[in-house]
């Protein structure tokens, strides 16, 4: 099984000013933002990391900086397709200007079919797809036993949750995913799960591989436990 952590960037300016960064260039964490990924950085410590793959925003490389610190041997590999949806023209709007737009609506309920205007705009369905396939293809490099952590952003994540829960793009609105939060995916031959979505707080030594055991918890995290079970790593 392979297990993938999803870790948004921290705060920015634009997040707190209600403004759709989108690709803007020289948008970086504020002091707030800096404080939350220093804090991510401090619980994922433990965590060891076959890959640290981030969105090339600047945002997205200074959050990975923070949890590469101190890990010999990682370097922050850039992937473009981890990188925040093209809002064409909707970039570097406020979103409360936006919302106005007929399209808004769209983007809310309908957002496989929302596509952002301009010569350089995409569809929601082309960043989950691009998303999903920068996933599936670090899956395939690193091998069924790796953990890595992919930084990227808001859509970039839920996008990428949702086809782990087989949900329709349609229903990604309804995840919530937090600036400097972790959420956890395994993946594995037949199905993914996730384990954690928008933890902002949690312990995360419970993703420290244990030396004993490893390939009974691969067996058992292939199927969902009948009755719940007390964790995802219950023998069935």
């Amino acid at each position: 099984m392979t297990t993938l952590l999803l870790f948004r960037h921290g705060r920015t300016q634009a997040n707190a000013g209600g403004l759709l960064a989108g690709w803007t260039p020289g948008v970086g964490l504020d002091d707030i933002g800096r404080a939350q990924v220093a804090a991510a950085a401090a619980r994922l410590s433990a965590v060891p990391l076959a890959a640290l793959v981030a969105s090339p925003l600047q945002r997205c490389q200074e959050s990975a900086q923070a949890i590469a610190a101190g890990r010999d041997g990682v370097e922050i590999q850039p992937d473009e397709r981890l990188g925040e949806c093209r809002y064409g023209d909707w970039t570097g709007k406020p979103l409360k200007i936006l919302a106005k737009d007929p399209m808004w609506k769209v983007v809310q309920q309908h957002p496989s079919a929302a596509v952002f205007p301009g010569s350089d705009g995409e569809g929601l369905a082309q960043t989950s797809a691009r998303a999903i396939a920068a996933v599936r293809d670090w899956n395939d490099r690193l091998g069924p036993d790796a953990i890595w952590l992919a930084c990227s952003h808001g859509d970039v994540i839920k996008a990428v949750l949702a086809d782990a829960l087989g949900m329709h793009l349609d229903m990604f609105q309804r995840l919530i995913v937090e600036p400097a939060s972790v959420s956890v995916i395994v993946y594995t031959p037949t199905r993914s799960f996730v384990l954690r979505s928008n933890d902002i707080g949690g312990d995360m030594s419970g993703l420290v591989p244990q030396k004993s055991g490893r390939r009974k918890r691969a067996r058992a995290t292939a199927e969902g436990t009948v009755g719940g079970g007390d964790s995802y790593r219950a023998s069935a």
